[in-house]
């Protein structure tokens, strides 16, 4: 399946929506604006001329969202007191533009501090995502030297810094993008919104290397069905106040709702077909607030898509 982001007319939207769920696909969010309507979707590769076809036949802009359905960790070593520096809260709301959803990690790792690992606890939190993204200084010594904090990360890294750098150069990561170092000024030059496009390009590529992967052994259940089952079943997800409590991962979901309580409910849905959600995937206790993380089996451990 393919993400894409819709804007269009305020009365026109519902059409577009009709089609999507016809053919198959899922809305992923939905925003109605004060004239428009703005929806994340995901649809069908075979079917991506009808849904096109439609969008310009409602006078509607339809772009493609490479980072939809993915969640991922911006990590910046260096805590500041009061608020993080307005390069990580810019980039980060870039990537929510095209589709992601972020979680801000600061890691405190500033003046005064002489070892530069991760502990046990912010391993596992940025390996709940789908990527990571670290966002450094502008110096290449340090930006070398901060490679300590890849040290079991199992998921994706993308690496920002000042300096222009080749990926090579900073071994454990996935691709390195330059020109965005420390900088007290909100990202807004067009020079600046270019190495946001890059780092977006980047980890738009990382994904769909991921979704790639998932295709040679496909998930047992596609995780926007797990969402949209979670919120047909558990009546209680509506009730929360967090941004979007079900949040999707290439691979499964973040549900926000406490593990203890809930774990037993999500894993006794049951789907259409007779099969029931602790067939088809596990559970862990997130390192973020208790909330649940879903992991969807694969294929080849349940021996049957639905």
């Amino acid at each position: 399946m393919e993400p894409f982001i819709f804007q269009g007319g305020l009365y026109k939207h519902e059409e577009f929506e009709e089609l999507v769920e016809d053919v198959g696909g899922y809305v992923l969010q939905k925003n109605v604006l004060q004239l428009d309507v703005i929806m994340v979707v995901l649809v069908p590769n075979a079917d991506i001329p009808v849904v096109e076809a439609k969008a310009r036949e409602l006078l509607a802009k339809l772009t493609k969202a490479p980072l939809a359905g993915a969640e991922v960790a911006v990590v910046t070593p260096t805590l500041a007191y009061q608020h993080l520096p307005h390069l990580a809260c810019d980039i980060a709301e870039y990537l929510r533009r095209s589709g992601s959803k972020t979680n801000m990690i600061g890691l405190a790792r500033g003046v005064g501090k002489r070892l530069a690992q991760l502990t046990a606890k912010e391993v596992d939190l940025i390996n709940e995502h789908d990527a990571a993204l670290f966002l450094y200084g502008n110096f290449k010594e340090c930006i070398r030297e901060k490679t300590k904090l890849f040290r079991d990360i199992e998921v994706p890294i993308v690496v920002a810094g000042g300096p222009m750098m080749e990926t090579s150069e900073v071994p454990g990561c996935e691709a390195y993008v330059g020109g965005l170092g420390r900088m007290m000024h909100r990202l807004r030059q067009k020079d600046e919104t270019a190495r946001m496009d890059a780092i977006v390009a980047a980890i738009g590529k990382v994904l769909d290397e991921r979704r790639a992967e998932f295709d040679k052994d496909p998930l047992s259940v596609s995780p926007p069905r797990i969402k949209a089952e979670i919120e047909k079943q558990v009546p209680d997800i509506q009730d929360s106040i967090s941004p979007t409590p079900v949040t999707l991962n290439l691979n499964g979901a973040r549900i926000k709702l406490p593990y203890d309580e809930y774990k037993d409910v999500i894993l006794n849905i049951r789907f259409d077909e007779g099969v029931y959600m602790r067939e088809v995937a596990s559970l862990a206790k997130s390192r973020m607030k208790g909330y649940i993380v879903l992991r969807i089996k694969p294929k080849s451990e349940t021996g049957f898509v639905i």
